[in-house]
């Protein structure tokens, strides 16, 4: 693997800063990395479902109502 060195010079001071090991910094990027593909990939399944059957008026009037009916019997609001 191999990274440009002023990134590699920047990681280094934030691991160390951190108390860090090289390994832990490059796991935890690996799962973010990971972890930002996979919510990506379910916004955009979420997109192409809305595409294919947008909410109708029905929808939005039921969801209006029960956010509405839940926000009534919330005491902080």
């Amino acid at each position: 693997m191999s990274i440009p060195d002023a990134l590699f010079r920047a990681v280094e001071r934030a691991r160390r800063s951190a108390g860090k090991s090289r390994s832990s910094v490059v796991q935890e990027a690996l799962r973010d990395w990971l972890r930002r593909g996979a919510e990506g990939q379910l916004l955009r399944d979420y997109e192409a479902g809305y595409r294919t059957r947008p909410e109708s008026r029905s929808d939005a009037e039921a969801a209006l109502a029960t956010a509405s009916a839940l926000l009534a019997d919330d005491e902080d609001w």
